[in-house]
């Protein structure tokens, strides 16, 4: 009886037989999180070596990276294993470890996202105080906050979901996530679904609803100045507007999902938007960074081998 209420395993049903196709799969999926892997270190390495680059934004930026590969980490080294697998059983404990990786992953993403934002908010529209604002120590309480609050509110969920008496074991996702086993339980899951809300509310809505306040100050300031400062402001924001929008749409389809029958989709579909936002922040947020940012873009460049003999003419 109590397996019954407590399963061992659960069972992850949202994997579709490839036949021979899944060698191929694995080894496209292992160079996928090699790339993330490879590329979030890079962002990492440039940003630690070079001491131009020791400002605030680019510490966040390197919170990102080192979010990222936490997260890809909760997620890819399961993944691949399960690719492999004829079956996908997962066991209690792992199942829920993570649930609580890929949640304060997904918290940590959006936190950052918020801070981000209000350091660009500082910068364009205070610029006279950024330096008195935006201090080393205002850096490392913000991003100790966006830290410290989803490790105890994403504990929490948790904690309460592993308690629940549960009448099945099949979760419909490539990965454990934590509504699925809520909606597996045999009894009331009113104090879930309230705490579930707050976080919701909390690490999700608030931090995406700062950043869209944000901006629309930053748009109201640009109004008012010339080509050349809404030049400037662009070039500097248009990394993290994009990482925001990106963000914003990955979690969007995965509390979509979460709220639908998965098994009326097609399953490459449902599997292809359920790990949206898993896989494709990880990617993005280095080429974004590395790329857009010419400060970013000139380290990086100096830090491949082959224009090492080309820089070594510049003071």
């Amino acid at each position: 009886m109590e397996n019954s209420t407590n399963p061992l395993y659960f069972k992850l049903t949202m994997f579709v037989d490839m036949g021979n196709y899944r060698y191929l799969t694995f080894v496209l999926c292992l160079l996928l999180y090699a790339f993330i892997v490879v590329a979030n270190l890079a962002i990492i390495a440039a940003i630690s070596r070079e001491k131009t680059l020791h400002e605030p934004m680019y510490m966040f930026i390197m919170c990102l990276s080192i979010n990222s590969l936490y997260g890809s980490a909760g997620f890819f080294f399961r993944f691949l294993k399960d690719l492999l697998a004829d079956t996908h059983l997962i066991s209690r404990s792992a199942c829920f470890t993570q649930i609580y990786v890929i949640y304060t992953y997904a918290s940590y993403e959006l936190t950052l996202l918020g801070i981000m934002a209000y350091d660009r908010y500082v910068a364009v529209c205070q610029p006279l105080h950024y330096h008195n604002k935006i201090t080393s120590g205002v850096v490392s309480k913000l991003v100790a906050f966006a830290c410290i609050y989803p490790v105890f509110s994403i504990a929490t969920c948790v904690y309460l979901s592993s308690r629940l008496p549960l009448c099945g074991n099949e979760i419909p996702k490539v990965f454990c996530a934590n509504w699925p086993v809520v909606k597996l339980s045999c009894v009331t899951t009113v104090l879930n679904n309230l705490v579930g809300m707050f976080v919701s509310t909390s690490t999700v809505f608030l931090p995406l609803a700062f950043v869209l306040y944000t901006y629309l100050r930053i748009f109201l300031v640009c109004r008012k100045h010339s080509a050349e400062f809404k030049s400037r402001v662009i070039q500097s924001c248009l990394p993290h507007i994009v990482t925001f929008i990106n963000y914003s749409i990955t979690v969007f389809c995965d509390i979509a999902l979460s709220r639908i029958d998965l098994e009326e989709l097609n399953p490459f579909v449902a599997v292809i938007l359920s790990l949206e936002f898993v896989v494709i922040p990880p990617i993005l947020n280095p080429l974004v960074y590395g790329l857009k940012l010419p400060e970013m873009r000139k380290v990086m460049l100096r830090m491949l081998p082959c224009s090492k003999p080309a820089s070594s003419d510049k003071p």
